[in-house]
This record gives C-alpha cells, sequence and structure tokens, in this order.
C-alpha cells in the first residue's frame, strides 16, 4: 500500500481587506492537484476560499519572501 504524501499548502482568506493565507494540512493527489485534510478553524472570524475535503490545485508563490505551495482553483 502506498504511503500518503502530506504537504504544508496556503488557502486565501476571504473578506479580510488584504492578501492573507492560511497554512493547512493536504494530501498531494498527483503533480500539482491535493485534497485539504487539515482542520478549518474552530473560529468563525475566518473564511477560507477552499475547505477541508475540498480538492485543489496549486502553484508555488513567493508569500513572505518564502516559495510557498498555494491553492489557486477547485480541481476536478
Amino acid at each position: 500500500m502506498a504511503s500518503v504524501r502530506t504537504s504544508q499548502i496556503y488557502v486565501s482568506l476571504l473578506n479580510e481587506g488584504t492578501d492573507v493565507w492560511r497554512p493547512v494540512t493536504a494530501e498531494q493527489l498527483r503533480d500539482d492537484v491535493y485534497r485539504i485534510i487539515g482542520e478549518a478553524p474552530d473560529s468563525d472570524d475566518e473564511e477560507w476560499e477552499f475547505a477541508p475535503g475540498d480538492i485543489v490545485r496549486c502553484r508555488k508563490q513567493k508569500l513572505s519572501g518564502n516559495d510557498c505551495l498555494v491553492a489557486y482553483e477547485a480541481a476536478v
């Protein structure tokens, strides 16, 4: 049985007034496609662009000077 490959990806927070990203754990399904497996926040004050369980495409993007994987669209 193949082991699950997880990575930290970043999901955009909506309605923040500026770009804000939340790091979450995701399972890599294929090259640039991931399933978000991290827990949703306990508080109601964060609105994630993508929720746990969503399958998303990711690309590299600089955040705070570091190369990070960010979710940019839902994958089908």
